[in-house]
């Protein structure tokens, strides 16, 4: 399992800057995000190299975080390669809570930031298949 941090901002200018500026001023490098807005508030999940750290720094300066537990998996780079690993889980039932793609790939391969509805059963639907799974060291590397 990869650690997700989710942020709860408010939808004013300057709050994403401030997360951005908060991370850079620790060390921390973002290696994935995805932000989802609603009216007042939005949420930023970040995929960073040291997640704890950040969830440390982010509350001591009065940001609401919390760590989820996320799958990362590896997905061929070619069209088609994201609906077999998508069949995969529907064909075991999982539904897909959220997704967004990681930053960079990993040799002919896509990376995507998956939260499941069961995470523990969807690592062991892909796992059977063959559709590779990211770790953790691959992950929060620099």
């Amino acid at each position: 399992m990869l650690k997700q941090l989710s942020l709860f901002l408010e939808n004013k200018p300057g709050r994403l800057a401030n997360v951005c500026r908060i991370m850079a001023q620790e060390g921390i490098n973002i290696r994935a995000l995805s932000v989802a807005d609603a009216t007042d508030f939005g949420v930023l999940r970040l995929i960073v190299d040291d997640p704890d750290l950040a969830e440390e720094k982010l509350k001591a300066r009065g940001i609401i975080v919390s760590i989820t537990d996320v799958i990362g998996i590896k997905v061929p780079d070619r069209p088609g390669g994201l609906a077999e690993a998508m069949d995969i889980l529907g064909e075991e039932n999982i539904s897909v809570e959220y997704m967004y793609a990681f930053v960079g790939k990993s040799g002919d391969q896509a990376m995507v930031i998956l939260r499941l509805d069961d995470n523990a059963k969807g690592v062991e639907a892909v796992g059977r298949r063959r559709i590779e799974l990211m770790t953790p060291e691959e992950v929060y590397q620099n």
